[in-house]
């Protein structure tokens, strides 16, 4: 077998991803400095001489054991078009188990299908229909077929519940594309007109209300995470710590100045809004959002977006990326908020493949699965 994985030096894994021309963020090297819980190595797939793919793998040690789980969030970064992709994934796994790896995870980014606003609102108004998945999409991929019916021949195995594992990606992101079908940007006339009414007339109302919008520097971090905990305690989920997000910008702006940035979203002084967007390449993830309840008339929130999708469009991203959402459209479904937020933008509901397991030593597998869905 020609294909090969072995240990890039960090360089040549961010100058790979640099010429592909994006990358999920999770995948580049800074990330591992992010999760300073794992153990981070640069991964090179060769084919031959020639490097063909990269990723981040992410160890996590069993207690009292020198075995490990090998993790590469939304990743590696492979041509998933190529015929060898099985070939790609066994080398991985072959590279893993000399690690001392007990099982090897990987969330393919490939998009397998496509859900347009409007059918994600047809679909939020039929009572027959609660989930994502059983409304028709607007297109699939032939591609994230092949490499489905690979993962599935070579013995890989996913989770329908997407729990149980307390570092996993969504398999469901929302997307706003930022170019037509011809390659060429959209213009903000053309982006404002895709959004819904709400979004038009939200943008508008915090704009006549005299909402600022500034992006700030890293001591504006824990203006953010003020208001990010007040939104946290609202929303009912456990908010991470300042240092988490400080982490973030050092490790992801001493790799690319501008791989992250804070938004700030005044209004008459008052803070009522604040964002985070990474950027890789052609792909802009708006991460991390917060608003205070105060004020929330004013539409912070809405503004703070079209700043950032802006921002993103003249930075020559393809993609506005809103992250994840809910397969949930059922009217009483807790999260219906979230989504219907984000299809006020106009973008599309994408599915990946989701996150896949290879079990190296089957019984510990097990037992780490069984140990992760207790917690």
């Amino acid at each position: 077998m020609s294909i090969k994985v072995k240990p890039i030096a960090a360089e040549d894994h961010l100058a790979f991803i640099t010429e592909r021309g994006s990358a999920s963020f999770l995948q580049t090297p800074a990330w591992a400095a992010v999760k300073k819980e794992w153990r981070g190595e640069s991964l090179g797939f060769f084919d031959g001489d020639q490097l063909i793919g990269v990723g981040l793998v992410l160890y996590r040690k069993l207690p009292k054991l020198k075995r490990y789980l090998a993790y590469l969030p939304e990743g590696p970064v492979l041509d998933w078009e190529r015929a060898d992709v099985g070939a790609q994934l066994d080398a991985l796994v072959a590279y893993a188990k000399k690690s001392k790896a007990f099982a090897v995870r990987i969330g393919p980014t490939i998009v397998e299908r496509r859900w347009s606003a409007e059918t994600i609102k047809a679909a939020v108004a039929d009572d027959a229909i609660t989930r994502l998945s059983q409304a028709e999409p607007d297109g699939t991929s032939l591609a994230a077929t092949r490499v489905l019916r690979q993962l599935q021949h070579h013995n890989w195995s996913t989770s329908d519940d997407d729990e149980g594992f307390a570092a996993g990606q969504p398999q469901f992101n929302f997307q706003l594309p930022l170019l037509h079908e011809d390659g060429t940007p959209k213009t903000e006339a053309e982006l404002l007109k895709g959004m819904n009414q709400l979004w038009r007339r939200n943008i508008k109302k915090a704009d006549k209300a005299g909402v600022e919008i500034r992006t700030g520097d890293r001591s504006d971090l824990a203006r953010f995470h003020e208001i990010y905990l007040e939104t946290a305690t609202r929303d009912g989920f456990t908010g991470r710590a300042l240092s988490y997000f400080e982490t973030m910008w050092d490790a992801l702006n001493a790799e690319d100045e501008d791989r992250m940035q804070v938004y700030l979203a005044e209004h008459e002084g008052d803070l009522v809004a604040a964002t985070t967007m990474i950027r890789v390449g052609t792909h802009a993830w708006y991460s991390y959002g917060a608003s205070t309840t105060a004020k929330r008339d004013v539409r912070g929130s809405n503004a703070i977006q079209w700043r950032m999708i802006r921002d993103a469009v003249a930075a020559g991203c393809h993609v506005y990326d809103l992250r994840g959402i809910t397969e949930g459209v059922g009217a009483d479904d807790p999260e219906i908020g979230l989504i219907q937020f984000k299809v006020g933008t106009g973008g599309e509901a994408v599915a990946h493949l989701g996150e896949w397991d290879k079990a190296i030593n089957k019984p510990l597998h097990f037992a780490f699965l069984t140990y992760m869905k207790r917690r």
